[in-house]
């Protein structure tokens, strides 16, 4: 009877480990089981979300800094300049620089910043009546009757939602004073991160890789290396199309006249950070300023921003970005929205590296899986 009963367990094992799937499937109930325990227990991780929500913005700025300027610390390492004396001299020279921009461009940025803030009710005044003139021409009358549409009824939903996003903004004041102080303690801290980074940046891999077991070294190592170059190229890549989209920007204001160029196209600068979602946030206040000084101007914009996408889409991109990532733009899309709406704005930023990132991983795994579990032979 003891026998029998060995010889049956027996066979369930070699049943299980033979087969590649069932295997496959107990793995995952395993992980399943980890991460509800690990759900019910969540409250003792509380310590680390805190430390990590606290260190995350400084370590975001070090890293975007890190991977611009490692490759010019590289290259005075190259020319036998040791990595110390390469890196207090970049940040001589960017304090240097940033004592120019306080000088000279941040007076300038707060006139035009001040000069649309005094403007902004007469520009809401403008679009406001522009609306009531809209709304109460020949032709809305007629496709009021024709599609059956009540113009009041839709006018005060608009009004609400207007009102709420106006509470909301007055409320949210507070959580905005909060960024700005989280921001100027990761401006302090940045620096520091920043340093040990570029300083100690090239042994970082080895060291994580003393923590994982021998055999999987070589291919954790690849892994990593394909991550970092995929951060790299995103990173450096995005900085510069931002820049140029600035700069294209600010030539086509000026061109056809229109008001706060500068300040218009920093923020167009800034916004393209997020793929395809931020010409679009960017072109907004322009526009708003446009349809008041006049349809010619509205139709002048359009142009330019039209000119601008083109060319940052047909020459700059593929020149600066390539095509590495090798992520479809619907997929970035998708992933840019589902980022903003589960963490907000910070998702909106990392969505595009995060997914990159994780892409790399998945692919890896999903390689080692097929290696491992047979289950792909042809």
């Amino acid at each position: 009877m003891e026998n029998a009963r060995h010889s049956k367990g027996g066979i369930f094992k070699r049943f299980i480990l033979n087969n590649k799937f069932v295997l496959f499937l107990m793995v995952l109930l395993l992980i399943g089981i980890n991460i509800l325990i690990f759900r019910e227990v969540s409250f003792i991780f509380t310590p680390i979300k805190v430390l990590f929500k606290a260190v995350l913005l400084p370590i975001m700025m070090a890293t975007v800094l890190y991977y611009l300027l490692n490759p010019i610390v590289n290259y005075l390492e190259r020319l036998k300049v040791k990595r110390v004396y390469s890196i207090l001299l970049l940040y001589i020279i960017i304090i240097g620089l940033l004592s120019i921009i306080v000088v000279s461009v941040i007076p300038f940025l707060r006139e035009q910043i001040m000069s649309l803030v005094r403007s902004f009710p007469a520009y809401a005044a403008d679009v406001e009546a522009l609306i009531k003139q809209i709304v109460g021409s020949q032709f809305v009358n007629e496709a009021q009757n024709t599609l059956n549409i009540n113009v009041p009824d839709l006018a005060n939903t608009i009004s609400n939602h207007v009102s709420k996003i106006v509470n909301n903004t007055w409320m949210g004041i507070g959580i905005f004073v909060g960024v700005v102080k989280d921001f100027i303690l990761a401006l302090i801290i940045m620096p520091f991160i920043l340093f040990y980074l570029l300083k100690d940046g090239k042994s970082l891999p080895k060291y994580i890789l003393t923590f994982l077991p021998v055999t999987f070294r070589n291919q954790s190592f690849t892994v990593m290396k394909e991550i970092n170059s995929s951060i790299s190229l995103y990173i450096r890549g995005q900085i510069i199309v931002s820049f140029c989209i600035g700069i294209l920007m600010f030539i086509g204001f000026l061109i056809i006249g229109l008001e706060y160029a500068s300040l218009l196209a920093l923020i167009a600068a800034f916004t393209s950070v997020v793929p395809y979602l931020g010409p679009a946030i960017a072109i907004t206040p322009a526009l708003i300023i446009a349809i008041v000084t006049s349809p010619i101007m509205l139709l002048k914009l359009i142009v330019v921003w039209t000119v601008v996408q083109l060319i940052e889409g047909k020459f700059i991109s593929p020149q600066i970005m390539g095509r590495n990532l090798h992520i479809h733009p619907i997929t970035i899309i998708f992933v840019i929205l589902t980022a903003g709406n589960l963490f907000g704005v910070i998702g909106i930023i990392l969505a595009v590296p995060g997914y990159a990132v994780l892409k790399v991983i998945a692919t890896h795994l999903f390689d080692w899986f097929k290696a491992k579990s047979e289950l792909y032979k042809e």
